[in-house]
């Protein structure tokens, strides 16, 4: 299955900025084609600072969790 995720969260809403993120992790695991797609403050999210920055409730921070994102080689467009 193709999906794309996109998403305008940005780091004043952090559990919800990563959202897209951690869903697109899950799908890529589960062996799906996912695209993200960010639009408004999200695209803020790419700025090393917010990376570096930006903690969900109950998850482990944006680094982390891009990081996973980028080993799967899923693709981000702003």
């Amino acid at each position: 299955m193709k999906v794309l995720i996109k998403t305008a969260w940005g780091s004043d809403e952090s559990t919800k900025a990563c959202f897209a993120f951690l869903h697109a992790n899950a799908f890529a695991e589960a062996g799906h084609e996912v695209r993200i797609f960010l639009l408004g403050e999200a695209v803020n999210l790419m700025k090393d600072a917010l990376i570096r920055s930006v903690t969900p409730v109950g998850w482990p921070p944006l680094s982390e969790i891009l990081h996973k994102t980028i080993e799967h080689e899923i693709p981000i467009s702003v």
